[in-house]
């Protein structure tokens, strides 16, 4: 995935910022923002075929590292995009018709980003290092932060807001799986994973530190970090006590699995009514 000069470059100048003034490292960080935005690089790599469906990504640290030290590099410029125009470091993504990609205005991606063909960005935003899969639907003013990796077939409907991780560089970045559905307003940040085909309802919100209790069974089972394959999760709350009193803190609850006769293009409302919820 990587090429050992490049790598070991990179990795060099994360740790002495001097080095950025020499031309092989700065061609080494150029490049590999290069392969990011071409979608030859991924900050984060899924298990390979055959892992255990529970088993994490591989998060590629130096590439993070990369894009960190692109941010030095870069230089403030005005951008004129028609009658829109910005004042920033970073370039924004070009060639969407011969990249076969959907994006309405004015839905903005930054250089470093990978859209797949297929994908459809209605106005929102895509942040450097984050990678988009084919037939996902980024939803009006959906954001999708720096290094977040989002799998085929998504659906991040209006205002959900994915969170970036760009540090530190060996922090996994938030990952929605392929297939997953992500309710109005729902918020994924801190590294969180949605594992394939789950369902958020709508205003769910995961942090590392969010209690995920599946509530299905006879027992609660909790998680943190990671919501399971076709779980589908909405807002909850439980009891806890402080020293000015007992108060309520939110949570997220799994109420079920996804359907197997629950096509994956269905609305979020007909994923909920399977269990006599409305969010």
């Amino acid at each position: 995935m990587s090429r050992p000069d490049d790598e070991s470059l990179v990795a060099a100048a994360f740790e002495d910022r001097t080095r950025l003034a020499d031309g092989d490292t700065r061609a080494a960080v150029l490049r590999t923002i290069d392969r990011l935005d071409a979608g030859e690089l991924r900050v984060a790599s899924p298990p390979g075929d055959g892992a255990d469906a529970d088993a994490d990504w591989v998060v590629h640290a130096w590439v993070k590292q990369a894009v960190l030290l692109y941010f030095g590099l870069c230089e403030m410029q005005v951008l004129e995009v028609g009658p829109f125009e910005y004042h920033d470091k970073i370039p924004l993504k070009t060639g969407y018709a011969a990249k076969g990609v959907r994006v309405v205005p004015p839905a903005t991606v930054r250089k470093g980003a990978f859209v797949e063909a297929g994908a459809i960005l209605m106005p929102s935003y895509v942040n450097i290092g984050a990678w988009v899969g084919a037939g996902t639907m980024v939803d009006t003013w959906a954001t999708v932060g720096s290094c977040a990796q989002i799998g085929r077939g998504v659906h991040l409907s209006g205002g959900v807001g994915i969170g970036g991780v760009l540090e530190p560089p060996g922090a996994r970045p938030v990952i929605i799986e392929d297939g997953a559905f992500l309710g109005s307003r729902a918020i994924v940040v801190e590294g969180v994973r949605v594992g394939r085909e789950a369902v958020l309802g709508a205003g769910v919100v995961l942090a590392a530190g969010t209690r995920i209790i599946d509530v299905s069974g006879s027992e609660p089972r909790e998680f943190k970090g990671y919501v399971p394959p076709r779980s589908v999760v909405i807002p909850g709350s439980r009891e806890k006590r402080f020293p000015a009193g007992t108060f309520h803190v939110p949570v997220a609850l799994i109420i079920g699995e996804r359907k197997p006769s629950t096509d994956q293009k269905t609305s979020l409302n007909q994923a909920l009514r399977d269990f006599d919820v409305t969010v």
